[in-house]
């Protein structure tokens, strides 16, 4: 299967959620996205499954050296998450990333405030809560996103991708209590590989999903 955009992805994987919500109680169900990419998919997940729509801000952290090739991850005001192996073979320690961190917390900030504006995430405690992207290389951000959200006590953790690699799809399985991912390719070099349009997502037109989403409350 490839998608035809990411609402088509949305509403495919939202098939497949409604298939799997059916059989267990959901208790306080919430759909998180990770923006940009995350919210046109997430977006359908929410409206079939009748849930409330929110984001979750990550940011990925690149290697000065090579800054198309993800090392790390960002959550909140977390710790960086980094690729041990990769800091390795690239000879990279954590001090030497301390300015790429510094300049990708302030984005992250600066995209909470746009997305959300002074409203804070809502409170995953004792929720079901869907995290949801538009595809899954690395799984980095996933990673940091679900333990950010698994220490603030939610009742479920799933994690929900159109498509994603075996190896990070098994690697995200053990960050959350179920995962569903319509597509596992054995070779994934780029998530818009399954999508016939992948074009950017703005920070408007997520401001704007988020704004109808709160409207309808």
């Amino acid at each position: 299967m490839s998608f035809r955009d990411r609402t088509h992805a949305g509403q495919e994987l939202a098939l497949r959620l409604v298939e799997w919500a059916g059989s267990g109680d959901l208790p306080r169900l919430l759909v998180l996205a990770l923006p940009p990419g995350g919210v046109p998919v997430a977006a359908e997940v929410a409206r079939t499954l009748r849930a409330p729509l929110d984001v979750l801000v990550a940011r990925e952290i690149s290697t000065p050296i090579r800054p198309e090739t993800a090392i790390g991850a960002i959550v909140a005001d977390d710790p960086p998450l980094y690729d041990r192996q990769g800091l390795a073979m690239m000879h990279l320690s954590e001090d030497r990333l301390g300015d790429v961190v510094a300049g990708e917390r302030n984005e992250l900030h600066r995209r909470e405030y746009v997305y959300r504006g002074r409203r804070p995430l809502p409170s995953v405690h004792g929720r079901t809560v869907v995290l949801v992207d538009d595809g899954l290389t690395t799984g980095l951000t996933a990673t940091a996103a679900l333990r950010f959200l698994h220490r603030h006590g939610p009742a479920r953790l799933i994690a929900a991708f159109p498509v994603a690699s075996p190896r990070t799809t098994a690697a995200i399985r053990t960050e959350c209590d179920e995962v569903v991912c319509l597509e596992q390719p054995p070779s994934l070099h780029a998530v818009g590989e399954w999508y016939e349009d992948f074009a950017h997502v703005s920070d408007a037109e997520v401001a704007e999903t988020m704004q109808a989403f709160q409207a309808t409350a």
